[in-house]
């Protein structure tokens, strides 16, 4: 048993570099909470202050942690090509109603390979006309890429917003085969 008190939760975190950039994992002892992208020194340290100020204790650096190390191994295979969905335990506890539906529904439902009108979504989810809805929850995401935020689309063809970019979205969608390669 940690020395830590009950109602404090212990987080741990690492940067990885990864074909996106650098990613910042971290996790609590219920599963990963927050994955980063774009994950400089300044964008990881303002990511442990929300971490701080949300689940109480100074985030600790452990890329070794077991839960941390797997999420890595993971990764690496994800961008390799020779894992296509991620088994990780997660913990929900940075979102919540409505956000945290719509994204275990995209967690659950879209595979792979595959994308989902943010429309649609918003009607798997029992809330048809929601798109906008949807959208901000895409935005909200605490877990991206492990909760595939990148498969969401316009049902116009466009490929949506992104809050890791959309050169980052067009690379995920790219080495999921839903788009071709860039060319340069």
């Amino acid at each position: 048993m940690d020395s830590l008190g009950q109602d404090e939760q212990r987080v741990v975190w690492a940067v990885v570099d990864s074909d996106i950039g650098p990613l910042m994992l971290a996790a609590t002892r219920d599963g990963l909470v927050n994955v980063v992208f774009h994950a400089t020194d300044a964008v990881r340290d303002r990511a442990l202050e929300r971490l701080t100020a949300r689940l109480g204790g100074a985030p600790l650096e452990d890329p070794g942690a077991p839960l941390l190390a797997e999420a890595i191994r993971q990764l690496r295979a994800y961008f390799a090509g020779e894992r296509s969905d991620f088994d990780l335990p997660l913990d929900w506890s940075l979102i919540s109603g409505f956000n945290r539906q719509v994204l275990r529904e995209l967690a659950t439902g879209v595979p792979y390979g595959n994308v989902v009108g943010y429309g649609e979504l918003a009607g798997r989810v029992g809330q048809p006309g929601g798109a906008q809805a949807v959208g901000a929850a895409m935005g909200a995401n605490p877990l991206p890429l492990v909760v595939p935020c990148h498969r969401v689309v316009e049902s116009d063809g466009g490929i949506g917003g992104f809050g890791g970019g959309l050169e980052t979205k067009r690379k995920l969608l790219a080495l999921e085969g839903v788009l071709p390669e860039p060319l340069f």
